[in-house]
């Protein structure tokens, strides 16, 4: 039989021998990388004989991030277990929403490292057996469950929960950790049709979309599900149609974890992230009030060397400001209450009045901001506020980015049924391997130009969780020191009728 090989990437020597040490003991072979370029090639080179990664996210060079999503494209189904210190574990859960298996916090027990690896090893197992089931092509899943005491073995010791159904939208199949996670008393309820079961009605339609596809390429779905009366069991769902060789469905796997651990730090996470930037935006207000008050000699002459120093500081004062505004935006598009009221809008007048606000900014730079409105009027439904942020933020970014006597300018049009709106400047532009990312959260571009630009790296992510939620689309071209383009698409909708009584 051969011998299990477990990869350690870590550019820590400490953690490397130690992870060698635990994991050698119980007969694990392990090989390991200090970058995660060596890591990488050892993946590439040893594709067939690596079972499980364990990753460090904090290493010099290419980041963990990146080694996860490159190894996830070489295997989707390599099972990368996230080392990751207290300070990181948000991270940590990025990662786990990125596709890692699990994650183990530093610094961690031998018995907690063996039980984390032990069970990726059976979760590699189950999928390499799933795989072997898919190319049966005369037994039906039932026989497989029935006569496979090896993979009934294996599946009833998974902490997953394993849902198998045959081509009839039945029940074939439940493990002892589904039966835990959705709740189940009593006996399986095996032979039993998905609808007659205690399966959630979300699931069951994904289930039998499943079963019902004639795409062979047909990918596996991932949706979470929310149990008991207050929602606080969340679970991820990953389901996937078995065919034979023949591109025949025989059935699904529907593979259960809970994350309702995750989904609690998460949401603790953004409760403190909005309560701190509650509690310091009054506050920080109140300084930058001061501020102005000095700075327009209310309190006396200044020299200026003072002036400047005090520009300097209430400069840093707004962008503080800034920062707390993304981060409670932030905390609304979590909780999904950034866009809370919509109603119909003339979107050219939203856009002419974010750009008669922003006209003395660019007057300040010399820079020629421009907006021709259409003769017509386009209408849209959406959140007043919401889309004078959008404009806001994305003409604001195009004037901070456009050298001394540039230009910004807006247009508006109509495009098969939808408003388009671009937002097109001369500035100094994005480069290509930038272009991707500029829509992550915290994310910002580095380079000479920008080191004196104060940015939070979340405006861009607003701008595009805003689009998405008036069901638009948003998207960025963009060359070196050329210039940019955002182009902006909502639906668009009818004049809304307006009664005699209501324009008297």
């Amino acid at each position: 039989m051969q011998q299990k090989t477990i990869l350690v990437i870590d550019d820590e020597q400490v953690m490397r021998d130690g992870c060698s040490r635990i994991l050698s003991k119980d007969g694990w072979s392990v090989t390991t990388a200090e970058t995660g370029q060596q890591g990488l090639q050892a993946i590439e080179t040893h594709p067939e004989e690596i079972e499980v990664v364990l990753l460090d996210l904090m290493m010099p060079g290419i980041s963990g991030m990146e080694v996860l999503d490159q190894a996830r494209s070489m295997d989707p189904n390599l099972p990368i277990i996230v080392i990751t210190g207290y300070a990181t574990v948000d991270s940590a859960v990025e990662a786990m929403k990125k596709g890692a298996y699990d994650f183990i916090p530093k610094p961690f027990t031998p018995d907690q490292l063996r039980i984390v690896v032990s069970r990726a090893l059976d979760r590699r197992a189950l999928q390499r057996e799933a795989e072997f089931l898919r190319k049966e092509r005369e037994r039906s899943l039932r026989d497989v469950a029935t006569e496979k005491s090896r993979i009934r073995t294996i599946i009833n010791s998974m902490g997953d929960g394993v849902l198998v159904c045959d081509k009839e939208s039945s029940l074939v199949l439940i493990n002892p950790a589904a039966h835990r996670m959705l709740r189940i008393s009593g006996d399986a309820p095996l032979g039993k049709r998905l609808s007659e079961g205690p399966v959630p009605p979300e699931l069951t339609e994904t289930i039998e979309n499943s079963l019902k596809t004639t795409d062979k390429a047909y990918p596996s779905v991932s949706q979470e599900l929310s149990l008991g009366e207050s929602g606080k069991i969340c679970l991820r769902a990953h389901t996937s149609p078995v065919q034979n060789d023949l591109g025949d469905i025989m059935g699904t796997v529907t593979i259960l974890q809970d994350i309702s651990s995750l989904k609690e730090l998460e949401q603790m996470k953004s409760d403190f992230i909005a309560m701190v930037a509650h509690e310091l935006r009054a506050p920080i207000a109140v300084v930058e009030q001061q501020l102005s008050v000095i700075l327009n000699r209310m309190a006396g002459e200044l020299t200026d060397p003072q002036e400047e120093l005090l520009l300097r500081a209430k400069e840093r004062t707004r962008g503080v400001l800034n920062l707390i505004k993304d981060l409670l935006d932030l905390s609304k598009i979590e909780a999904g209450k950034m866009v809370q009221y919509k109603e119909p809008l003339v979107l050219q007048e939203v856009i002419q009045r974010v750009v008669e606000l922003l006209k003395p900014e660019a007057e300040g730079k010399r820079i020629d901001l421009q907006f021709q409105p259409l003769p017509q009027a386009l209408w849209v439904s959406a959140d007043r506020n919401s889309m004078e942020g959008v404009f806001t933020n994305l003409l604001s970014n195009a004037i901070k980015y456009t050298p001394e006597g540039g230009k910004v300018w807006v247009t508006l049009s109509e495009a098969c049924g939808f408003v388009k709106a671009t937002v097109s400047d001369t500035g100094i532009g994005i480069k290509g391997e930038d272009l991707q990312r500029i829509f992550d959260k915290f994310y910002r571009v580095k380079s000479a130009e920008t080191r004196r630009i104060i940015g939070t790296g979340l405006g861009l992510y607003i701008v595009k969780n805003i689009v998405d939620a008036h069901l638009g689309t948003i998207s960025v071209e963009s060359e070196v020191e050329k210039g940019t383009i955002f182009t902006l698409l909502f639906p668009k909708e009818s004049k809304p009728f307006v009664s005699q009584g209501e324009k008297s």
